[in-house]
């Protein structure tokens, strides 16, 4: 009898058990079973703890850093070589939860062999246990040479951030008869090898005829209830940016106004003498 992994952590096993990792066959199981599951980005130790913690069964390392983490306007900026600390920071951490990693804009879409070369990279140098790339047929020969090659791949389809300029800025895919289309892309992708499908930004109805069409699990961002998975934006999720948000985002906390508090009340403290203390003096 196959093992069973719960997609929240939940296990009747005793806490000094150690957990297994989460793998790729454990979410199609968990698709079989009718199970939804939650992923969030990470990009340092601290976060990716908590979330391990909190039993999210995958950890995703964006190319979204380069507009959360280094500043940057939108995602295209950002390079190989800025996302692989954070996604050893994360590997390093992440005892039970499947790590993966994104492949960054131009790093993947001039050749299957580049794209092999890149990925690899994000194994060797940064522990990730898979990749993740966006893109419409054309991607399908890359899909293949990865997965081909023991690289485990998230495809992403529908909206693609990485061709914003292309697809002519934020703006929903897959209406009227490109429905159709996007699921066939769908199925393209899975037997290409996917070993899951993230859906962004397209209809509700869209990502429910994709999701039952296909075996493997889709993940879901601005595409509806129906898909097996969500993902956010950890700081989006967290309330942690400001400004106006995407409809699909969900703030579970404030965190913005947490840091600012106690920012501001450590600033209080040093400004009056009241820290360090007694208490905190050798």
């Amino acid at each position: 009898m196959s093992e069973q992994i719960s997609p929240y952590g939940a296990s009747p096993s005793p806490a000094s058990t150690p957990q297994p990792r989460v793998r790729i066959h454990h979410l199609k199981q968990m698709k079989e079973r009718g199970e939804r599951w939650a992923m969030l980005t990470t990009y340092d130790m601290y976060t990716a703890a908590v979330f391990e913690e909190a039993g999210i069964p995958v950890l995703l390392i964006g190319d979204s850093a380069a507009n959360n983490v280094f500043g940057y306007e939108t995602s295209l900026p950002v390079t190989v070589d800025e996302l692989l600390p954070l996604v050893r920071a994360v590997s390093r951490t992440a005892k039970r939860s499947l790590v993966l990693a994104d492949l960054p804009f131009g790093s993947y879409q001039g050749s299957t062999e580049q794209c092999f070369h890149t990925a690899v990279r994000f194994m060797k140098e940064g522990g990730a246990h898979a990749v993740k790339l966006e893109g419409g047929s054309e991607m399908v020969p890359q899909v293949t040479k990865l997965t081909s090659s023991g690289i485990p791949v998230m495809a992403h389809i529908g909206f693609t951030p990485q061709a914003e300029h292309q697809l002519g800025g934020y703006r929903v895919q897959g209406r009227g008869e490109a429905a159709d289309a996007l699921v066939e892309l769908a199925q393209e992708m899975e037997q290409a090898g996917a070993f899951a499908l993230l859906l962004e930004m397209i209809p509700g109805e869209v990502a429910q005829r994709i999701t039952s069409s296909v075996k493997i699990p889709t993940v879901g961002i601005g595409a509806g209830s129906e898909c097996d998975a969500q993902v956010l934006v950890w700081q989006d999720m967290a309330g942690l940016r400001t400004g106006k948000l995407p409809r699909f985002v969900k703030q579970y906390a404030d965190m913005r106004t947490v840091l600012l508090e106690a920012a501001s009340a450590y600033m209080d403290d040093v400004r009056s003498g009241q820290f360090p203390g007694p208490e905190h003096t050798f």
